[in-house]
């Protein structure tokens, strides 16, 4: 999270947002471990996570603070306010079950791939979801999808602020060999992510445009490097291709 407010008020919302991040991010942890990794006083620390806990925010577990269900409500708010999401999940599900391989569904948000919707396929290697999880455009394959049917502007401004960070040695990390492949994913109907975000997973992803003619969000499917080549992947290809179609299709008659 980025932090450039100077109002003091604003600070505070701001170490409030990163204890609820760290929550997350741990599991739980007790106000020394809050204190210790935010750089904040202890006393500072209890008074945010009681605060939250008198909100029913957190819940504390023995001298360890926890997310609370409060945050279950506000998550699915998010993810069904969209119409067009309700879609998304019904044809993430299919195409999990077509391709038999770990499906998301990703959007853009303050330039970042937020997976709106997994299912994990009947030879999916993650069987635990990861909704929510936000991940850089340029390293996956439904990101570099949703990159390359953005105006050029916009993607120099993601770049700009968050930058090109190496997550393996095959990840895109320079501005130029980027915005060649987008031109490469935009002229063939699909991008690849080669091993760029996980080392050892290939994926494949595919655009899904809105009736605007901009991109409302991308679909994918992964699986281990080994499986996704040859006959194999072109079938999965093929596949995502087709139910990317039929999910635009379904938003632009809705």
């Amino acid at each position: 999270m980025t932090e450039t407010p100077n109002d003091r008020s604003l600070k505070t919302t701001v170490t409030t947002l990163r204890i609820v991040e760290l929550l997350r991010e741990r599991d739980g942890a007790g106000v020394t471990e809050i204190a210790r990794e935010l750089d904040i006083a202890p006393s500072t620390a209890h008074t945010h996570v009681t605060t939250l806990e008198a909100q029913e925010y957190v819940v504390k577990e023995g001298d360890t603070y926890h997310l609370g269900l409060r945050f279950l409500g506000l998550g699915n708010f998010v993810r069904t306010r969209k119409r067009k999401f309700g879609k998304a999940e019904h044809y993430t599900n299919v195409l999990s079950e077509e391709s038999e391989r770990r499906s998301i569904f990703t959007v853009e948000e303050h330039g970042r791939g937020v997976y709106v919707h997994t299912a994990p396929g009947k030879h999916g290697v993650w069987t635990q979801s990861t909704v929510g999880k936000r991940v850089y455009l340029h390293s996956t394959a439904s990101g570099k999808a949703i990159l390359a049917n953005m105006p050029r502007e916009r993607v120099r401004e993601i770049i700009n602020r968050i930058g090109l960070p190496k997550e393996t040695e095959q990840t895109i990390h320079d501005e130029e060999a980027l915005f060649d492949e987008l031109d490469e994913i935009r002229e063939r109907g699909y991008a690849l992510n080669v091993e760029e975000q996980i080392s050892g997973v290939r994926a494949v992803g595919a655009p899904v445009m809105g009736p605007d003619g901009d991109v409302f969000g991308a679909l994918s499917v992964a699986g281990p490097s080994n499986r996704m080549k040859g006959e194999q992947f072109d079938r999965l290809t093929e596949v995502l291709l087709g139910i990317a179609e039929e999910l635009e299709l379904s938003i632009a008659l809705s």
